[in-house]
């Protein structure tokens, strides 16, 4: 209630600009974009008409769970999920996500509801998709760890960031390569620190963007060479170039 009552006065006298469109944040628990762009972002509720393993929409006019596409064939995760298209208000939380260690209010809830749409109950351990030492320190934290612990609060189910490690550092940014290159970047670039933690798990792997699908794969292929049982993925978001 005192949160209810604070947060108007708050965005008043520290007013801030919407990260999508310029416009003013109406309050903070919407994190760095507005109503209208967070409106206006497609939020995934499990009823889209997509492919069954990575997510990606197929456009069939129908909602279909046998549906599959070509594109995810060869990728280890069992499956994949993302909370919202890479856009607008989605597209500023990533972005923002990047910069500060802090989740609002808006993030946590299209994290948290995704995963109760997603069919991943079943999971016994969350894992964030791991950042390189050298682009750790240089961030000052890990912004996939932030979304696995605030499922662990969501679920109860256990988190841990020191089960993966990436191994090699990519100095060129991600962001525009093609699939082939990322898969590339990717290939051999993690590692499983404890092997008896994920053995016969059934685990969650959790980051803030899936694109191609390249990390995620790598991250389960290692993973299951470890004993996982089981990978699924799931994203605060995804690059609608790939949707």
């Amino acid at each position: 209630m005192i949160d209810n009552f604070l947060d108007p006065i708050l965005s008043l006298a520290y007013p801030r600009a919407c990260r999508a469109c310029g416009g003013a944040v109406e309050s903070l628990s919407f994190g760095p974009a507005c109503g209208t762009c967070w409106n206006s972002t497609r939020v995934f509720n499990g009823r889209e008409s997509c492919c069954s393993k990575c997510g990606q929409l197929i456009p069939t006019g129908k909602f279909d769970l046998s549906s599959r596409c070509s594109g995810c064939v060869e990728d280890f995760y069992d499956r994949a999920a993302a909370a919202a298209d890479y856009h607008l208000a989605a597209r500023a939380a990533v972005l923002a996500l990047k910069e500060e260690p802090f989740l609002s209010k808006r993030v946590r809830g299209l994290l948290t509801g995704r995963f109760d749409t997603a069919g991943f109950h079943a999971a016994t351990l969350i894992i964030p998709v791991p950042l390189s030492k050298r682009r750790r320190i240089e961030r000052g934290f890990n912004q996939a760890e932030l979304l696995a612990r605030a499922l662990e609060v969501h679920t109860g189910i256990r988190s841990s960031a020191d089960v993966l490690e990436r191994t090699a550092h990519f100095a060129m940014h991600r962001a525009g390569m093609d699939r082939k290159a990322r898969e590339g970047s990717v290939k051999k670039a993690f590692e499983v620190k404890k092997p008896k933690l994920v053995r016969e798990e059934r685990i969650l792997l959790v980051d803030d963007v899936f694109t191609t699908g390249s990390t995620a794969s790598a991250c389960a292929k290692t993973l299951k060479a470890s004993g996982a049982a089981e990978v699924n993925v799931l994203t605060l978001a995804r690059t609608p170039h790939f949707i």
